[in-house]
């Protein structure tokens, strides 16, 4: 029996490789839209303006960050914010955990001597999911996904449903803003909060109310450094991050807001969007997903043109 003949040839065995079936060179994909392109060819309809009753600004020593609040999904708990930074709630206190991977939170980190409230409320219902009857915005994101029937995005927001319960909710992805709490459903008032700052922790939805997102600033919360005892936390005061005041637009003088918008989600452009970032062309992409994760859809947001 005749030993088989050993291809030496380095650049002759690639070619026979590269003949065989699944191993063939990949070729290069046909140019796509990319998400940029989508943005620039968008029409000044597609977009909106931040409502300032439903916007926060969060100043830090290092800059603003601007939270968008969605009263559709939290009415209760958007509300008692709003109460909580008219009251002067905020100013004064700070970022006191930041877990890697994870999320930043911010309120008062004293809970013996917990900061007085004055008209706001201590307690609320959580608010996980709503009546899928209010969620009257809802464009679908065709993709499949692992943690709800249905999902795709509400008013500039990441939101799942579930046709059989009849409910919507809020998802946590990268910027999302939810309500801590303890054990109990309703021990939160949106007096602490927190922004997800690492890889979607998905697993949290339906069990924490999800109040809003960050439109701008997230850098500033991301790059915070990580708290070095359990969960993140900072076990000194003085590694606090001060926050110096938190204000709603609707209470800053016209000259003096920041100007945002942004796409609207039920608009042609932002499904072009989620294609884009769905079906990726070349020349640097070598390989198109053909699927994209909810949480990896971005929601453009650009500063209104004067």
């Amino acid at each position: 029996m005749h030993a088989p003949k050993i291809v030496k040839s380095w650049p002759a065995l690639v070619l026979a490789l590269a003949a065989l079936p699944g191993i063939a060179a990949q070729k290069e994909l046909p140019p796509k839209p990319t998400v940029g392109d989508v943005i620039k060819a968008s029409k000044p309809s597609e977009w909106r303006a931040l409502d300032p009753e439903n916007t926060l600004y969060m100043d830090l020593a290092a800059g603003r960050v601007i939270i968008e609040l969605s009263p559709i999904f939290a009415p209760n708990h958007a509300a008692n914010i709003r109460t909580l930074v008219r009251e002067g709630y905020f100013d004064g206190l700070s970022v006191y955990r930041s877990q890697d991977n994870f999320v930043a939170q911010w309120g008062d980190p004293d809970e013996d001597h917990p900061k007085a409230l004055k008209t706001a409320k201590a307690k609320l219902a959580g608010e996980f999911t709503i009546p899928l009857k209010n969620d009257n915005q809802f464009t679908k994101l065709p993709d499949s996904d692992g943690y709800a029937p249905v999902v795709g995005h509400s008013n500039g927001f990441p939101s799942a449903r579930d046709p059989k319960t009849g409910q919507a909710w809020l998802t946590h992805c990268y910027g999302m803003i939810g309500v801590a709490r303890g054990n109990e459903s309703d021990s939160g008032n949106g007096g602490t909060l927190y922004a997800v700052i690492g890889n979607a922790p998905r697993q949290l939805d339906r069990n924490i109310t999800v109040v809003g997102r960050v439109v701008s600033g997230m850098p500033l919360l991301s790059i915070i450094p990580r708290g070095p005892a359990p969960m993140g936390m900072y076990e000194k005061p003085d590694m606090y991050v001060p926050i110096k005041s938190v204000r709603l637009a609707a209470d800053v003088p016209e000259a003096e807001r920041s100007k945002f918008e942004v796409m609207r989600t039920e608009s042609a452009s932002f499904k072009a969007v989620a294609d884009a970032s769905r079906n990726r062309g070349g020349p640097w992409n070598k390989v198109s997903p053909g699927h994209v994760d909810l949480c990896n859809v971005p929601i453009p947001v650009r500063e209104a043109k004067p």
